[in-house]
């Protein structure tokens, strides 16, 4: 990951987080382990590492590489993370939603890693407050008096500490949130590394390739060990600027969530296959059974993926309620912009290589073709399949950056027709028929296609997207301004990268304008 920011900090940070193991060294780790385990033999069949219960209460958000603030069952979450690559015209900039209305048509059940802002905590006959719900706050310290100023809420990590019963501000809720839901986080990371990773490799009879057990579970043990003491510093964190601050002064080390989120699909396929062995099932089964937990490892698996997405919702959240004349709202905002630039990385990264995935897949299936690699155009920005004037059957249209590809629809596999490079594409948008467009090559004008498309939608997407690389990509200079008009709105996909390049200079710049 590119440079991030780093604000100076009131506190030093943890000196234990410099010295967590490298990705690489952790996952060469669990198969050094597995080979020594190996060598020893299995003198019991059983497992001998801790069984943290954890809190299974807590439902994921659902899984999208580009967070949402709602939330699903889980059980759907899992079935749409490893989504297939359709031939439907979706732009490969663009990150597909889950609709969480198909699960059912109830209202979601309560995720614990949701925000409540319910102001009303439950009085219990002991003068404790505590409040309803898998995800709101279990036991909130409340004192009598007047409230806090808005930047200064009560010590999370003594919020057992129950007075005079108050009702909590909106800002002190979002904090508790916060708080609770990374322990509730952290648990589940324990449970990953020592009830399920620790008792594979202590077991050492198992079915499993140390190669098998690296990718089912990555470098999960550096993620653990970083959101441990992320949680000491969010659980010390005596207000809430300082709890956007230990995000700030962590921005680097967030990267190694981009080595687990690439590797993620991996991990379910390794997964899946496990699922294929009986003596697998039976041993993931029984430690399900014997863990207390309702959901499977999967599932678990999937929760830092979620977790990572999810950071700049709270804080945006925090922002909402914070009262923005305090001078820890600089703070709050840094650590917006640094957490939404970790998500747009990821995300980033995460649609290159699925972009990578899908051109191997076009050109194992392309025939006839005798052009260099697909790759040398650009980035495939759509695809889709249309009925062509003047010819009988349906026809595969692929839009890279520089080149319109055609080809004919036999069986799996793809016959190359013709190719027309973007910087000889002419576009009629307007004819006869409201759902139809023509492109041709403007060295052969002869050739001419009238695509019909299925409706206007599908249309605007193909139009808007053929003129803006019609622009890119012509010799002759435009005006800036025709460009804009020419770019449509759901192409706002800035490079992530380039924005954490300039997060650096960003904080530093605003710094010195604080200073004038």
């Amino acid at each position: 990951m590119p440079e991030g920011s780093r604000r100076g900090s009131q506190r030093s940070p943890s000196n234990t987080a410099a010295k967590r193991p490298s990705s690489v060294s952790s996952l060469s780790g669990i198969v050094g382990r597995m080979m020594s385990s190996g060598d020893r033999g299995a003198s019991s069949s059983s497992c001998t590492s801790v069984n943290t219960v954890c809190s299974d209460g807590e439902r994921p958000a659902s899984l999208s590489l580009s967070s949402s603030a709602s939330s699903v069952s889980l059980q759907d979450t899992s079935h749409s993370s490893s989504s297939s690559s359709s031939s439907s015209s979706l732009p490969y900039g663009a990150v597909p939603t889950y609709n969480a209305s198909s699960s059912s048509s109830s209202t979601p059940k309560r995720n614990g890693s949701d925000i409540s802002l319910d102001l009303t905590p439950l009085v219990t006959p002991h003068g404790g407050v505590v409040a309803g719900g898998g995800g709101g706050v279990s036991v909130a310290s409340a004192t009598g008096g007047g409230h806090p100023p808005s930047g200064d809420v009560a010590n999370p990590a003594a919020v057992a500490a129950v007075a005079t019963p108050r009702q909590l501000s909106r800002l002190e809720r979002v904090v508790l949130e916060i708080v609770e839901t990374e322990q509730a986080y952290v648990r589940d990371l324990k449970s990953i590394v020592e009830d399920y990773l620790g008792c594979i490799i202590d077991c050492g009879t198992l079915p499993l390739k140390p190669e098998q057990v690296s990718t089912l579970f990555c470098n999960v043990e550096d993620i653990y060990e970083f959101n441990s003491d992320l949680l000491e510093d969010l659980e010390r964190s005596p207000h809430a600027a300082a709890i956007a601050e230990c995000f700030v002064e962590r921005s680097e080390a967030f990267d190694i969530y981009t080595l687990y989120c690439m590797n993620y699909p991996n991990s379910v396929a390794v997964l899946r296959d496990c699922m294929k062995n009986k003596s697998l099932v039976r041993f993931f089964q029984e430690r399900q059974t014997t863990l207390n937990h309702s959901l499977p490892l999967e599932t678990y698996l999937l929760k830092p993926v979620q977790r990572i997405l999810k950071y700049h919702l709270l804080l945006q959240e925090l922002s909402k309620h914070f009262d923005k004349s305090d001078p820890g709202y600089e703070v709050v905002e840094d650590a917006i912009i640094t957490m939404t630039a970790v998500a747009w990385y990821i995300n980033d990264m995460k649609r290159k290589q699925e972009h990578a995935v899908r051109l191997q897949e076009i050109e194992s299936l392309l025939v006839n073709w005798s052009g260099p690699d697909l790759s040398g155009f650009g980035e495939l920005v759509l695809e889709g399949s249309f009925k062509v004037h003047r010819v009988k059957k349906e026809r595969a249209f692929f839009l890279f950056d520089k080149m319109l590809l055609i080809a004919k629809k036999r069986l799996e596999q793809f016959v190359y027709s013709t190719h027309i490079f973007c910087c000889n594409l002419l576009l009629v948008e307007t004819l006869k028929d409201p759902l139809c467009f023509k492109v041709s090559d403007q060295t052969i004008p002869k050739q001419q296609h009238t695509v019909q498309t299925k409706n206007q939608e599908e249309k605007r997407l193909w139009v808007h997207y053929l003129k803006r690389l019609i622009l890119e990509n012509h010799p002759a200079s435009f005006p800036q301004k025709v460009r804009r008009e020419e770019t449509p709105q759901f192409d706002q996909k800035s490079s992530a990268s380039s924005r954490l390049d300039d997060i650096h200079g960003y904080h530093r710049a605003r710094r010195q304008s604080g200073k004038g």
